[in-house]
């Protein structure tokens, strides 16, 4: 049903080019990893936009790690596993915990400056779900905006980094279970062979199968696809966290309003005025993700709205303007101003737990393929990402990436590709790929959003098969690839959330409206040649009472 290419050509006509280390995706788990392979490797960084252009830019709240005093690792690894529904890898997350602080010092080391006290300790906020404060953040809100810059400013200065920006990564090269590299395209249309002995994958998340999402442009599926062409595991892509308050207002695009900016004593209020948390969870508006965006959703039918409020004005205006400039200044834009009117949110796609399965070093299914950030799945999340832990999760990863490719042997043999095929499309798409994406978006807010069912389910999976023949045409253009992707990925989505007859965390089926350990607790993989099936039962690990 889904080719192992999407182009059709064989490697031998193409041009080669070889390095060490490549590097799909240039968020901070791109750009992390670059630099630390960069200390023995040479490295080839590819983009489809540019360094500065990936969901790691648009992080408001912040980066999760101990650095309190008052908290600490067993208290972190409880929040991680409350949030995560009983779906956490139990070691995945003590290596979360215990190895955060030290990435945190390393971004610092690499130029990050996170906020300070007036007494010189870094500044710590809380988030939902955490019962610490031990959230880093800088310039109050534009935390992934100042990782990126240092990161990016350190790999561009170093020699053995080579950064490709507007570059399209097509497809995997694979032999019997090895990837030996990646097929790339260049601006110009023209591809490339490109052989390393490790690849990779940064690619990002999945918040465009969504027409409301809180992602940027490049966030398209397409390491989770292309790793699924090659073979490799996808596990728990069922479970996509709705943030539970992008700006919802008119003329405005769905702007992320910091999570943060509740922990900081923001409320929320239905249209009539009324706060409604305390119906929905004891932790009110600090409650998990998917509790927060369910009632959201719960409040806005009830009251036949599109939004409702978040309200912070009873803050000082001094606090607010200095501790959220970026979503301060951006309201502004739009005639809303934080510190007298209440903000209109309503939720939006904002991260997928699940990915790439990888093992505790990123390494995946593949041989000499790994998969580090929002594109994989180390099951730190489980069924809902704690709040600032992916940040954490992407340097605590990618540094274990890159000492276990330290363990590879050189590539001692030429591969031969599962690559080639007999030029069979010959024709372009039928149909506008814009109209197509739209559609695509549309099937999934409707029928695999917030709330579920088998018969919304079963709908989303049959309209999507209609776009099917996108694979037999001849995909020449980014757009394309990033559609066949996009459809890709949503199949996978709609397959598991239907397979998964239980609520979990981010995954909500009305019709199956608990939560069953019994049956569910484990997790679903997709395999290309194999199909889908469940993984035993989960050793989520202690949590303290």
């Amino acid at each position: 049903m889904i080719p192992r290419t999407l182009i059709d050509l064989s490697l031998h006509e193409l041009p080669r080019e070889q390095t060490d280390v490549i590097v799909i995706g240039a968020g901070i788990a791109g750009l992390f990893a670059a630099i630390k392979a960069s200390e023995k490797h040479n490295v080839l960084l590819i983009t489809k936009k540019s360094v500065y252009e990936s969901n790691t830019r648009y992080a408001q709240g912040g980066i999760a790690a101990v650095f309190s005093e008052d908290d600490s690792p067993a208290y972190h690894r409880q929040d991680t596993l409350i949030a995560g529904a009983g779906l956490c890898s139990h070691d995945a997350v003590e290596i979360l915990v215990h190895e955060g602080p030290e990435g945190v010092h390393d971004l610092i080391r690499m130029g990050t400056v996170f906020d300070e006290e007036e007494n010189g300790t870094y500044a710590l906020t809380r988030e939902g779900a955490h019962s610490q404060r031990r959230i880093l953040h800088a310039q109050g809100d534009a935390t992934g905006y100042e990782i990126v810059r240092a990161l990016a400013e350190k790999a561009k200065e170093d020699k053995r980094i080579t950064v490709w920006d507007d570059h399209f990564v097509v497809d995997l090269v694979t032999d019997k279970r090895v990837c030996y590299g990646a097929v790339v395209q260049k601006p110009d249309g023209s591809k490339v062979y490109l052989e390393a002995k490790a690849t990779i994958l940064c690619s990002g998340g999945a918040g465009q199968l969504y027409r409301y999402t809180t992602n940027p442009e490049v966030a398209t599926c397409d390491g989770i696809a292309m790793a699924f062409r090659a073979g490799a595991h996808i596990q728990d892509v069922e479970f996509v966290q709705f943030h539970p308050t992008s700006l919802c207002y008119p003329g405005a695009p769905r702007f992320l309003i910091s999570e943060a900016v509740r922990g900081e004593g923001g409320v929320l209020r239905n249209i009539r005025g009324e706060r409604f948390m305390e119906k929905y969870h004891e932790q009110l508006e600090l409650a998990p993700r998917d509790v927060v965006a369910r009632a959201i959703v719960n409040e806005m039918d009830e009251t036949k709205s599109t939004f409702v409020y978040l309200d912070i004005t009873h803050e000082s205006p001094e606090l607010i303007r200095h501790r959220f400039p970026t979503i301060y200044e951006f309201c502004l834009r739009y005639g809303l101003d934080m510190t007298t009117d209440w903000i209109p949110v309503a939720p939006a796609a904002h991260y997928m737990m699940g990915g790439v399965k990888t093992g505790l070093s990123g390494e995946t299914s593949v041989k000499r393929l790994y998969a580090c950030g929002e594109v994989s799945c180390t099951g730190v999340h489980g069924a809902n990402r704690l709040a600032s832990n992916s940040l954490s999760e992407a340097i605590v990863f990618g540094r274990r990436i890159i000492e276990h490719i330290e363990n590879l042997d050189p590539i001692s043999e030429e591969p031969q590709p599962e690559f080639d095929y007999d030029h069979q499309r010959k024709y372009p798409p039928t149909q506008a790929i814009v109209e197509k994406r739209l559609k695509l978006q549309k099937i999934m807010v409707r029928h695999v959003g917030l709330l579920r069912s088998e018969k919304g389910l079963r709908k989303a999976i049959e309209e999507l098969k209609r776009q099917l023949p996108i694979y037999d045409s001849l995909l020449t253009k980014q757009e394309e690839y990033e559609f066949a992707n996009l459809l890709t990925c949503a199949l996978l989505t709609s397959q598991a959330a239907l397979i998964r007859e239980e609520s979990r965390g981010a995954h909500f089926r009305e019709d199956f409206p608990e939560r069953d350990d019994i049956v569910w607790k484990k997790h679903i993989l997709h395999q290309r040649e194999h199909g889908v099936r469940e993984e035993g039962h989960v050793d989520a690990g202690t949590i303290i009472k």
